[in-house]
């Protein structure tokens, strides 16, 4: 009779069965992996160091670690920085003495998303690392560089992952099937969807082929077409952390699309943040940063239709304001650049920040009381309305004393090649009254 309290151990999931156990089965990091490669040699050398495996989701962080303790036959600990806390490191020390002193086998410390881990976690297991009681394997989606301690980076290897390719994929993909879901045949646009959404992580891959199956059984379906698989899957974001370097790394590539003046590129990058979850409005804020900084005087109505992008949005919301965020973008890609007010404005900065405190010329000054009118204040101020051309020429606007200083430098480009002409020709009225003051 069957013992219906009887335990039955849960399949584990597909991911985990398909884990490679060979150096040989992993697929993708031949930068890594291939012959003479890093970690190639560092298998090969059978000489454990301490590393930090840096790289997204699905790119065969844990993998490697898990690989490189079977190769080198070292106790393998794992910690999560998201659910272990000093004790629990003490408590992997404790255990990697016994492990040394009772088989005298080396102990690999492996710490999976190890940048969630603060300032005195870190420090918590750095001597053990120094006196080398444990190789530390540090795993992070963030760039270590600013997450991980400098004394642990500096005593660490760091190895950068890749996502997979589509062809990497492919080959997974293949495996998968055969291994797993051999009864199951996928029609071509169905396998290129799937690869599409695992979004170059290998773990979310198998995890949709492990989504498929169970729907396939459920339909009582053998024969997967994209529809099937399009209903089946319940779309999830790209591969976007909002806080993480894919962040950074894709606003970056928008900006530069901006001011590199590639409208296509630009769209590709405002949409692709979009997709993965990004605040609208953060990007319509980037906009108006552009417009000032790249596009400037060169065309004053990029700032002005970043502002009303924001203002659509915020009114329309998603999807339709999204359109008017698209629309500023290929605008401003289109528009003529230049970075002059931005560099005037920085130059004029850090000018001020290094020089003395200078008193305004009595010329400039408002005179709204009879005292500052008798002490001269605006006496000698000329109004430029006035004034031939409605330009007071050789009039000063610095403090007495400034040397003569220059921060706005316009370029020929758009608008701003008519301000241009138009500061030249001021300036020559300047030096035509300066002679007729000498004369």
């Amino acid at each position: 009779m069957t013992d219906l309290f009887a335990r039955r151990e849960p399949e584990a999931p597909l991911a985990e069965r398909l884990r490679p156990r060979r150096l040989e089965d992993v697929v993708g990091q031949s930068h890594l992996l291939g012959e003479g490669k890093p970690l190639r040699l560092a298998f090969e050398s059978r000489k454990l160091h301490s590393m930090i495996l840096w790289g997204p989701p699905g790119s065969g962080k844990t993998t490697l670690a898990r690989l490189m303790a079977r190769a080198f036959d070292a106790e393998f600990i794992a910690l999560s920085a998201v659910l272990s806390g000093v004790k629990d490191i003490r408590d992997a020390i404790t255990r990697a003495e016994l492990t040394l002193q009772q088989t005298g086998r080396a102990t690999i410390l492996f710490v999976d998303e190890v940048h969630r881990f603060n300032k005195a976690q870190q420090d918590a297991f750095l001597p053990f690392v120094e006196q080398g009681l444990v190789t530390f394997i540090g795993a992070t989606t963030e760039n270590p560089s600013f997450e991980v301690n400098s004394a642990l980076l500096s005593r660490a290897q760091v190895y950068v992952l890749t996502a997979l390719s589509e062809e990497e994929l492919r080959i997974l993909f293949d495996r998968a099937r055969g291994e797993a879901l051999p009864d199951l045949e996928f029609e071509e646009p169905a396998r290129g969807l799937l690869i599409g959404y695992a979004d170059g992580d290998a773990r979310r891959l198998l995890n949709l082929l492990e989504q498929i199956r169970t729907a396939a059984q459920t339909a009582g379906a053998s024969r997967i077409d994209a529809e099937f698989a399009r209903q089946a899957l319940a779309k999830g974001g790209r591969r976007f952390d909002k806080g993480g370097d894919e962040f950074y790394d894709q606003i970056s590539a928008l900006h530069k699309s901006v001011r590199g003046s590639n409208p296509d590129a630009a769209l590709y990058w405002l949409v692709r943040m979009l997709d993965g979850g990004a605040d609208p409005l953060y990007i319509g804020r980037r906009l108006i940063r552009m417009a000032v900084e790249d596009i400037g005087l060169a065309d004053p109505r990029a700032l002005q239709l970043g502002l009303d992008a924001c203002e659509t949005y915020e009114r329309l919301g998603t999807p339709e304001g999204e359109l008017a965020l698209a629309q500023a973008a290929i605008y401003m890609a289109c528009a003529p650049k230049s970075n002059a007010a931005y560099v005037a404005y920085n130059s004029a900065r850090s000018f001020v920040a290094s020089d003395q405190s200078r008193r305004v010329p009595e010329h400039l000054r408002n005179a709204p009381t009879r005292l500052m009118k008798e002490l001269g204040y605006g006496s000698e101020y000329r109004y430029a309305h006035d004034e031939p051309e409605a330009y007071a020429a050789g009039e000063n606007y610095f403090p007495e004393g400034l040397p003569p200083v220059s921060f706005y430098r316009p370029t020929p480009r758009g608008l701003e090649g008519k301000i241009g002409e138009k500061l030249a020709h001021l300036r020559e009225l300047d030096e035509q009254a300066k002679r007729n003051k000498k004369s």
